[in-house]
């Protein structure tokens, strides 16, 4: 069996703060160390379920959060950046399944460090005018593969996040929101032993694969800075709805890797910190 594991920092267990996630925070340095204990159960988990091969995608901010020497052995690690599926590098069809580690809930919406992508630079996203945010879109951009997403860690608000795209994933809150950067935080131990157990089960029995999706979806995207969609109004496809939002339709998983593309233009524009 063939794992794809992608990992995001703001839901990791006991992270609240941009200084826990951002490299050069005072706590930055705990907060990697962190991510890669979540990771490392969500590895065991699929360890025990009998994957043998599991890749691991750093998907935070800059990329390089995960070192590999804190990873178990039997991980394949993807790290840096750019990467032209960003989040989801490395995702195939030829996975069996895909777990989320240390994810939030999009931009607007209640928990802990929640923002969709680039912090305040993008307000909103829709996908076929459903709102959607990181959660979401991995997992369309995943069943237009054929790759099941299983499991997902990160707060409450996240878990309910993907409960409400996909109610058969197993998901595992390590801590409870009280604010965007407050929560109250299940013990370390007890949370990566609900991390470990839950991939273990959702992988014992791996869902049937969804059908590869068919046609075209539509992703449009609100920005805060105007310039932003101005200068995307420059790429082949892509139109404006309003003075900041644009959109552009086209099959999954290419729609995703186009997104990723108006990111780069967006950090060429903007120099915005993502938790001001």
């Amino acid at each position: 069996m063939r794992v794809y594991v992608s990992a995001d920092m703001e839901g990791v267990t006991g992270l609240v703060d941009a200084d826990d996630v951002q490299p050069g925070g005072r706590d930055y340095e705990r907060g990697r160390s962190m991510m890669a204990e979540d990771v490392n159960a969500a590895v065991r988990g699929a360890l025990a379920a009998g994957a043998g091969d599991i890749l691991v995608n750093d998907a935070h901010g800059p990329m390089r959060n995960l070192l590999p020497e804190a990873l178990l052995p039997a991980v394949r690690l993807v790290r840096g950046r750019p990467k032209q599926m960003f989040m989801l590098e490395g995702l195939t069809g030829e996975y069996d399944a895909m777990v989320c580690v240390g994810y939030h809930s999009r931009a607007g919406a209640p928990g802990v460090l929640s923002h969709s992508f680039m912090g305040h630079e993008i307000e909103d996203i829709w996908l076929d005018g459903r709102p959607v945010g990181e959660i979401g879109l991995a997992h369309a951009t995943a069943a237009a593969l054929g790759v099941p997403v299983v499991a997902l860690t990160g707060d409450d608000a996240a878990c309910a996040e993907m409960a409400e795209w996909d109610a058969s994933v197993v998901t595992v809150p390590v801590k409870y929101a009280h604010g965007r950067f407050a929560a109250e935080l299940r013990p370390e131990a007890e949370a990566r032993k609900a991390i470990e157990d839950a991939v273990a089960d959702a992988l014992a029995t791996v869902p049937a694969r969804p059908a590869p999706a068919a046609g075209e979806s539509v992703l449009t995207v609100r920005w805060q800075s105007a310039a932003v969609p101005a200068t995307l109004l420059g790429l082949p496809g892509v139109t404006a709805q309003d003075g900041r939002t644009v959109r552009a339709s086209g099959p999954l998983p290419a729609l995703y890797r186009q997104f990723g593309v108006w990111m780069r233009v967006a950090s060429s524009l903007t120099n915005q910190a993502p938790y001001c």
